[in-house]
């Protein structure tokens, strides 16, 4: 199995401010979640940037109601991608400070990442359906 590199990964969008609010988080978790912190710090880092008010419409985004499917079991999920105080998987919320969720946040409808699991598994997901 390859090890993904910054040149497989697709592009991804973000605002402004949800750039300077998810570095901070990735920054301030690196202590308690240091693998998926710094996983997130660096999508932020790759991220290109929209103005605040941009209307990214089919771009996950946080808030977002996303539908993907997970490409190694061809199982979809809906989830919404919220901060860690949000999250609740009873109501399929999940925090953009766990691997799926950092995997999915700038993404568009029809692009495919891969990611790493806790358990070092390489994962895929495809991003099927964005609302918001």
């Amino acid at each position: 199995m390859s090890k993904t590199t910054e040149t497989d990964l697709p592009p991804i969008l973000v605002t402004t401010e949800e750039k300077q609010r998810l570095s901070g988080l990735a920054n301030s978790s690196m202590g308690l979640f240091p693998r998926v912190a710094y996983f997130l710090a660096r999508e932020m880092e790759r991220a290109s940037i929209a103005p605040d008010d941009a209307d990214l419409r089919n771009v996950v985004r946080m808030g977002s109601q996303v539908d993907y499917r997970d490409d190694s079991t061809g199982e979809a999920r809906e989830v919404v991608l919220v901060y860690p105080h949000e999250a609740d998987i009873s109501r399929k919320r999940i925090s953009v400070l766990t691997p799926v969720g950092a995997a999915l946040i700038g993404l568009s409808v029809g692009q495919t990442i891969e990611f790493q699991t806790p358990d070092r598994r390489t994962r895929a997901l495809t991003v099927l359906r964005v609302s918001h």
